[in-house]
């Protein structure tokens, strides 16, 4: 049986070992490989981002304080349309009552929509409210709230004196634009309270 010699020390190397310029290399990545992993990079991206989107979407939001006010400018002006039946000869304060006070609940429907935010189509995200209170969508833009029965002039000036002194609350509470908007407001029940329906 022959005897088999190791095999003799490579160039360069002294010990035996062969040197780090001799050991195989990792292979690069080809083109496809490249691809491939980035592409399954932006997927994990993508993914993740739209597990986080559907997570703010399903957290549920403190009610608007805005939206209590907009739901009794509505149902204020509901109630000076209805008052007409009661008082004909106060059509027209009655009228501008109404029309003025539908005015403030579109104002501040506008200020709930600015602030929840829209997107680039003009499309609203969807903004899920506690039950506790009235949310953004307790009452839509433009809708209209029946009372059971038309009220007196006295208890549509009580109303109004509600409604003013609620706004005036609230507007010293909150700060900026949505304070200038309830003193506003306030001061418009104000007027009517103590002017259009003297």
């Amino acid at each position: 049986m022959p005897i088999r010699l190791p095999a003799p020390p490579r160039t360069g190397c002294t010990s035996g070992i062969p040197s780090d310029r001799h050991q195989p290399r990792l292979a690069a990545l080809d083109r496809r490989s490249a691809l491939r992993l980035a592409g399954a990079g932006t997927a994990g991206i993508l993914t993740l981002g739209a597990l986080v989107s559907c997570a703010e979407n399903d957290a549920i939001h403190d009610p608007d304080p805005l939206a209590a006010q907009e739901v009794l400018a509505r149902a204020d002006a509901a109630a000076a349309t209805a008052a007409i039946a009661m008082a004909p000869e106060r059509h027209a304060a009655l009228s501008a009552i109404a029309a003025e006070r539908n005015a403030h609940a579109d104002a501040l429907r506008t200020e709930i929509g600015r602030a929840i935010g829209a997107y680039a189509d003009g499309t609203t995200p969807a903004h899920r409210t506690r039950a506790n209170g009235p949310g953004p969508s307790a009452v839509a833009s433009g809708s209209t709230v029946a009372p059971t029965a038309p009220p007196s002039i006295d208890a549509l000036r009580t109303q109004l004196a509600a409604s003013q002194k609620s706004s005036a609350d609230l507007a010293h509470a909150l700060s900026g634009y949505r304070a200038g908007l309830l003193a506003s407001i306030s001061a418009a029940c104000a007027a009517q309270a103590g002017v259009l329906l003297v």
